[in-house]
């Protein structure tokens, strides 16, 4: 069983939630004409947001993090997303010395030493490098959902970030089988570890499959406490009160 087989549904209210969603995006697009970006994980979310921007011509550019400990399935869906809709994604990746001389200090292991090492992997290999992808924006696009996990419950469909743009997240409102029933009903590719029961997938060494039962994040940094399952990448300051 795939994973749009195991997760696509139907449900209430789909068809509205999608056009708020797209109202939202076009809303985005006209404020923040030419510097608004959607980071992209590349998973079943951004995949879907990533359609919707192509599939209605909205002016977003796409960009995505690589950082260097991806899975192949991962970074094989930038050439896919180009080819299917004409769209060039910006890649991002880790500045190259700071990399190997964290690796020399530490060991390519460092981030099971403890969660500060692997933070410290996270700054270097996510936030200096969407801080880039972020220079010069005012505005950029994420797949957060509300049901991804406690620390995302209250997650609006568009705040301020901790620099002071705006980020908006307009899925915040969809249901795991939302995402997927899109992705089925849309044919959008996806990573094919979704069918592997990865729900969300960041760098190899960190993410696993998850078993029958357990939560949606639960295989990200799986050998730390519950309440650390976060890089960084989404701090909050406070939500925005108008797009």
């Amino acid at each position: 069983m795939n994973a749009i087989e195991l997760n696509a549904r139907a449900t209430t209210g789909f068809d509205q939630r999608v056009a708020q969603t797209l109202d939202l995006l076009r809303r985005a697009t006209r404020v923040h004409e030419g510097r608004i970006v959607q980071a992209t994980s590349l998973g079943a979310e951004d995949m879907v947001l990533t359609d919707l921007i192509a599939r209605h011509g909205l002016n977003i550019g796409l960009a995505t993090l690589d950082t260097g400990k991806l899975h192949a399935q991962t970074l094989a869906l930038i050439p896919r997303i180009e080819q299917r809709y004409g769209l060039a994604v910006q890649v991002f990746r880790p500045a190259e010395t700071a990399v190997v001389q964290f690796v020399a200090r530490h060991g390519e292991r460092a981030m099971f030493d403890s969660v500060e090492q692997r933070l410290a992997c996270c700054g270097l290999r996510k936030l200096e490098p969407l801080s880039r992808m972020l220079d010069g924006m005012g505005a950029w696009v994420t797949g957060l959902r509300r049901e991804q996990s406690s620390q995302r419950a209250e997650v609006p469909p568009y705040e301020i970030d901790g620099t002071g743009r705006v980020k908006f997240n307009p899925l915040a409102h969809w249901s795991w089988a939302d995402v997927w029933y899109y992705i089925a009903t849309n044919d959008v590719p996806y990573n094919p570890l979704h069918d592997l029961f990865f729900p969300s997938i960041g760098c190899e060494p960190c993410t696993r499959a998850i078993a029958l039962g357990e939560d949606f994040r639960a295989g990200r940094w799986w050998w730390e406490q519950e309440g650390a399952k976060e890089c960084g990448l989404h701090v909050t300051t406070s939500e925005g009160t108008a797009a």
